[in-house]
């Protein structure tokens, strides 16, 4: 058995929490672990890193990252950074050595701006809303097995921000993805709100209405515990377009729930020596598609999402 598929065997499902049109189903047990890295916004909020442009220039698809920590520390596909010449986000997760400096792959949420805004970038303490995280995910999967490259398609990244902010009647100056997270601000905090995680929890499977969205798991309850809201705002986006496009609520059962979990255990899987540490592995199926860091035998974080244009299970 692959790391993946023992890893989601160990863990339990429990009871789904549901609010509005978006649906969690916590995942449980698995070692009790301490995370041996620190993640982004508390490396950043202690000066133990920086992340820049890689030249005066800049380069849409690139960012220069610096570990100065004792320590790892982990990026997270899809969370945004803000400043510099324009916004990005990672386009895939990253665990970034001690004392290491690598070029991040990442793609742009601010079409209408290259000017510079400051010298090096902070977060923005969210992550990119799920539907264009999952479209990305399958960009970045096709472009390493075709190119070995982690590029995604930039045009479509600046269309899916495009049809939010559209869906959602923002007009943002420059076009950035950050206008219409603050402008759901008040709608996002209010279903955030709907939602705690579990004693135990390091993972979760993400519902829209009666469909399933994608799966999330870490390797540390406290590393999911920390991204929780992050990731929760991640699917609400989602949710809430749906509920502006008046789409129907309800949630899945625990079968069809457990169905997606087995085709995520099922799925082919491609290896790739990860930038950084570890192994970027990626998943593909019918009906799926996702991406794994994994270090050793730990899977540090996996994100797996349902592809759109195929049957859904429903419970």
């Amino acid at each position: 058995m692959d790391a993946i598929d023992t890893t989601l065997a160990g863990l339990e499902l429990g009871p789904p929490t549901s609010h509005r049109r978006l649906t969690i189903y916590p995942l449980t047990g698995g070692p009790a672990r301490e995370p041996n890295y620190l993640l982004l916004d508390a490396a950043l909020d202690a000066g133990l890193c920086e992340v820049t442009e890689v030249s005066e220039a800049g380069s849409v698809p690139e960012l220069t990252f610096l570990n100065r920590a004792g320590k790892s520390v982990l990026l997270l596909d899809g969370e945004e950074l803000v400043g510099a010449r324009q916004d990005r986000v990672l386009n895939i997760t990253i665990l970034v050595g001690a004392g290491q400096k690598l070029v991040i792959p990442v793609s742009c949420v601010e079409q209408g701006r290259w000017a510079w805004r400051s010298r090096n970038f902070s977060s923005a303490r969210r992550t990119m809303f799920a539907q264009a995280r999952r479209d990305k995910m399958e960009q970045v999967s096709n472009s390493l097995h075709d190119f070995g490259g982690r590029c995604a398609d930039q045009g479509a990244i600046w269309g899916a921000v495009h049809k939010r902010a559209t869906a959602f009647d923002v007009n943002s100056p420059t076009s950035a993805m950050a206008d219409i997270y603050e402008d759901v601000a008040v709608s996002l905090d209010e279903m955030r709100r709907g939602f705690t995680s579990a004693a135990g929890q390091v993972g979760a499977v993400f519902a829209l209405g009666d469909d399933i969205a994608g799966l999330e798991l870490f390797d540390a309850p406290s590393t999911f515990e920390t991204l929780f809201p992050e990731l929760v705002d991640s699917y609400a986006m989602d949710a809430l377009e749906q509920e502006r496009a008046g789409d129907a609520a309800g949630e899945p059962g625990p079968e069809a729930v457990r169905g997606f979990i087995d085709q995520v255990r099922s799925a082919g899987i491609e290896t790739y020596p990860a930038l950084g540490e570890g192994t970027d592995v990626r998943l593909r199926g019918p009906r799926l598609v996702g991406g794994a860091l994994q270090v050793d035998d730990r899977v540090v974080h996996l994100s797996a999402f349902r592809m759109p244009g195929t049957a859904s299970d429903k419970g």
